[in-house]
This record gives structure tokens, sequence and C-alpha cells, in this order.
């Protein structure tokens, strides 16, 4: 099998048609005007996997309040998805009770999906690993995340930065190291020299200027 080459960061999503636990769909036509998180695991029935879907799906309230849909994937068939997510209805991690899996699982035996985005790679050529492609509702890649097979994906993680990327696109500001909502923000640096200072010199209580480059913003 040859090796695919995934998309970059600001490409369109790859398009595809696909059959999924809850139907047929495609993408990115079916999910224009939403975010998107689509992310790969390498199979159905495997414990990370499981603990990573529970909780996806707990937090799909939150995922939801930010316009954001959830997609999975794995190369595993159709029946084998719907035995798992039924399966996974069952289980209560952590004793807040068990949860039913709230998004769509993609059926990707012919590995044709996988394969346009890169997920199959050198570590396992016939699993996918654990990708994750966040999505614009203008079906630009906006951001990806890759974790190797053992280590589960950080949720809140995911949520902070389709955050980030829509206070971006919203404020035109950037998020420093660390950045959680309600925490200052960054400016761009000023491209002339009089930009700069007037940066440096203006009076606002809402800027914190460190230098003529770097300059805090409390939103």
């Amino acid at each position: 099998m040859s090796e695919e080459r995934m998309p970059m960061i600001g490409d369109p999503a790859p398009e595809f048609r696909a059959m999924t636990t809850k139907g047929k769909i495609e993408f990115p036509v079916d999910y224009k005007g939403s975010w998107v998180v689509l992310f790969s695991h390498p199979a159905d029935f495997t414990p990370v996997c499981t603990t990573e879907f529970i909780a996806l799906s707990k937090a799909a309230d939150e995922f939801a309040s930010l316009n954001t849909k959830l997609l999975g994937l794995s190369i595993d068939s159709l029946h084998s998805h719907l035995a798992w997510a039924k399966s996974i209805e069952s289980i209560d991690l952590d004793g807040s009770g068990a949860v039913p899996v709230a998004f769509p699982i993609i059926a990707d035996i012919s590995m044709n999906v996988a394969k346009k985005y890169g997920m199959i790679q050198t570590v396992a050529k016939t699993q996918t690993v654990r990708a994750v492609f966040i999505i614009d509702p203008e079906g630009i890649i906006r951001a990806i995340l890759y974790y190797p097979m053992s280590t589960g994906r950080n949720i809140p993680e995911i949520i902070r930065v389709i955050r980030s990327l829509q206070l971006h696109d919203a404020e035109n500001v950037s998020t420093p190291a660390n950045w959680n909502p309600g925490d200052k923000v960054v400016l761009g640096a000023p491209l002339t020299l009089e930009e700069a200072e007037n940066r440096k010199a203006a009076n606002d209580p809402s800027l914190t200027c460190l230098d003529w480059y770097l300059t805090l913003k409390k939103m």
C-alpha cells in the first residue's frame, strides 16, 4: 500500500461520500455552515478508543454550543461500528453514568477516506492512527492534531483549539501559550515604526504592551 500525504492546514477538506452509523453522508457538503471535528481511531472494541468515544459523547453539548459537529472514522465495517456503539452505551467509565455515542462513525473498509486524509501511517499500515482534523464552516482545514495509538486524546484541548480559532475569526486576535477562554489575547505585531510607537503610547487600559512587538489585550 502506497503512503498517502495528509492535507495541510489551509487546504480544502478532501471530499468523500461514505456510509456512517447515522446514514449516508457527502462531505463536506452536508456539513457546510458548521465546524467539524473529523477524527480517526485505530479500531473498534479497543480500550483507549472506547474511553475517547465516551469522553467525546459527554462533551457533545459543548461541541454543539460551538456550532461544531463530530465525525468519527476507522477502517472497520458498519456492523462493527454499530455493535461497538451499542456496547459503549452500557459502560459507566467514571461513575457518572453511561452515554450513547452521539455522533456518526464512518465505515471505511476500503480505506478511501483514510488515505485521502493521510490517516494511515508507517507505524500501522492496516489501521488509522489518532488523527484530528478541525474544519471550518467553509470546508477549510484549520488545525491538525496527531496522537500515537497509546495516548488518548485530550478532549478539552480540542475544544480549546476550536474556541481559539473562532475567537481569531471574530476578533482578529491570536491566543498565547496556555490560553483559555477569558484569558488575555495577543495582538498582531505592528508592521510600521509609527504603529509600534502608537501602540506603546496608547492609553488603553485593556492593553498590556510588554514590548513593541508583544501586546496583550483583555477581551
